[in-house]
């Protein structure tokens, strides 16, 4: 009934039914390490933290308790003990099937031979954790980066040095492996060592230039440029891996949330939304002025020409946010009340990019509050726009 609960984000009814599991039974480990998860997910990671060493300290070979520690201490900020337990991941029924053909490369050196990055989690985590490829090439002969095919464009404008290689093509001769998300702990990356924040992508001039030439097209004859805003409103929903599927629940919402905004004069937004819920551009919000082109975007390398051409995106947690702000272009993050751990806990900032600023909920599934401060600050995004402000907006 406590997961359940937690599902729901009933995080004071999940706890209460955590603690009389283990008024019954102090040593059970499972409801210690859950209490731990619904503790974290109200932000309280110092007391969370203590429910997972327990949890471990009676099952230390359970690998789910040792990922749900690892992620607290990743929202806490300490990233050297967080990755390092993260990698118990590879323990778990879930990850069996991630097959490594060679030995798994912890950051020795390796002059002479070659490391493949490989893909793991969703398309914003390798666009996430891909600047730590310049790194890793340093310790190494050479470094390859095998994605799935809509990530190899950019990635290969991106990162020039490293050779790009998609899932569909074979499997390339290498000598040692590395999921993208092993890279920080084989770095030894702490908060203040994490590379590249100003952004690391970079954009097709020709895609650039169709894009330019096409928002002209939409200005019409109107002389004043309108503040030029893109909108995503969901992620992917991931119906085959129940955790992913159920962090989708509380970080989507549709379209017709951002309603707030649709007031705020001399802005046009452009819809950036990918998968089952675009249709809901075809109806905006009464007064939002929306314009669709994703009949363009065949992969993410036009996703990040048309984001270059823009002024700000506004985004849920997904992987346009990741481009938008790995291309230094100003992002304004709406995130979940349980907020990912990327993003770190109590944060309005980033020290993975420069350009991000977080809206989060102040109460679970509620999105009233950070669209509301959101537009409070398109609106002074806007008038700086206009005419420029002293100072960060």
């Amino acid at each position: 009934m406590g997961n359940s609960f937690l599902h729901l984000s009933q995080y004071e009814n999940a706890i209460a039914c955590y603690r009389n599991s283990l008024q019954l039974d102090p040593h059970h480990a499972l409801a210690l390490s859950n209490m731990g998860v619904a503790l974290d997910h109200r932000g309280q990671h110092a007391l969370a933290q203590q429910f997972h060493e327990a949890a471990i300290t009676l099952a230390p070979e359970n690998a789910y308790s040792r990922i749900n520690h690892a992620v607290s201490l990743l929202q806490a900020g300490a990233y050297t003990a967080g990755f390092r337990e993260y990698e118990y991941r590879w323990t778990a029924h879930d990850y069996q099937s991630f097959d490594l053909r060679k030995p798994r490369w912890k950051g020795e050196p390796a002059p002479d031979q070659i490391l493949l990055v490989s893909t793991e989690g969703g398309f914003g985590d390798v666009i996430q954790f891909s600047r730590f490829l310049p790194q890793a090439a340093q310790h190494v002969g050479q470094v390859i980066l095998r994605v799935r095919r809509e990530l190899v464009s950019l990635m290969q404008r991106a990162f020039p040095d490293q050779v790009v290689s998609s899932e569909e093509e074979a499997m390339p001769a290498h000598d040692l492996e590395c999921p993208v998300l092993s890279l920080p702990m084989a770095l030894g990356t702490t908060l203040e060592t994490i590379p590249l924040p100003e952004g690391y992508l970079t954009t097709d001039p020709a895609k650039e230039d169709f894009w330019r030439r096409k928002l002209e097209e939409d200005k019409g004859a109107s002389e004043a440029v309108p503040l030029r805003v893109g909108l995503v409103w969901a992620g992917a929903p991931h119906p085959e891996i129940q955790a992913a599927f159920l962090a989708d629940r509380r970080r989507s919402t549709d379209l017709a949330c951002f309603a707030p905004l649709a007031d705020v004069s001399g802005v046009v937004f452009y819809s950036l939304q990918i998968g089952e819920r675009t249709l809901q551009v075809q109806t905006p919000p009464g007064g939002m002025v929306m314009i669709d082109h994703t009949s363009y975007l065949h992969d993410f390398s036009d996703t990040a020409a048309l984001v270059s051409a823009l002024d700000v995106v506004i985004s849920v947690d997904t992987s346009t946010c990741h481009v938008a702000a790995a291309l230094g272009k100003p992002t304004f993050l709406l995130s979940r009340y349980d907020q990912c751990w990327r993003w770190l806990s109590g944060r309005i900032d980033s020290p993975w990019y420069r350009s991000v600023r977080i809206f989060q909920q102040d109460t679970p599934l509620d999105w009233s509050g950070p669209v509301s401060a959101v537009r409070e600050a398109l609106i002074l995004f806007r008038d700086c726009h206009i005419s420029p402000c002293m100072g960060k907006v």
